[in-house]
């Protein structure tokens, strides 16, 4: 028997139940509790591979906190500035969410997911000059030859 390739409307409604799901920490199993299923059958919704019910899309919808016009909406026009779609729009986020795609060990994930953080929660809420390569040393000899005076 061949396998059924997903529709794309259920895969994209599935991939965004997915960034919903993500965006709010809402684990697997968590949203297959709070809507009756089991965390694999949630699996099977965001890959588009079982459609989602309609009165199973709106618990679904209800639990990740959107309207059910959210996972069909094509545009990804949105107010929240958190929202994923909006993220995504940021310079260089697609870029690095493709490589991180690439990326198949999830401890190297894990390690890319964390040196960004920690470098997002170390940067100053303002943007700071680029210091140029050499520019402290020419300081430090300045320095140094007026304590030799």
């Amino acid at each position: 028997m061949p396998t059924r390739m997903p529709d794309p409307l259920d895969a994209m409604v599935g991939a965004k139940i997915r960034v919903f799901r993500i965006h709010r920490k809402i684990s697997q199993t968590d949203l297959a509790e709070q809507i009756g299923v089991t965390f694999q059958q949630v699996q099977k919704y965001e890959k588009g591979t079982n459609r989602v019910g309609a009165s199973r899309l709106a618990r679904i919808a209800a639990v990740l906190d959107i309207s059910v016009g959210d996972l069909f909406e094509v545009s990804g026009k949105t107010d929240d500035q958190d929202s994923p779609f909006h993220l995504l729009a940021e310079p260089g986020a697609l870029r690095v969410l493709k490589a991180y795609v690439r990326t198949s060990d999830p401890r190297v994930r894990h390690a890319l997911a964390e040196l960004i953080e920690g470098i997002a929660d170390k940067m100053p809420p303002t943007k700071t000059p680029v210091l140029r390569v050499g520019a402290g040393k020419r300081r430090e000899r300045r320095k140094s030859s007026r304590t030799r005076d």
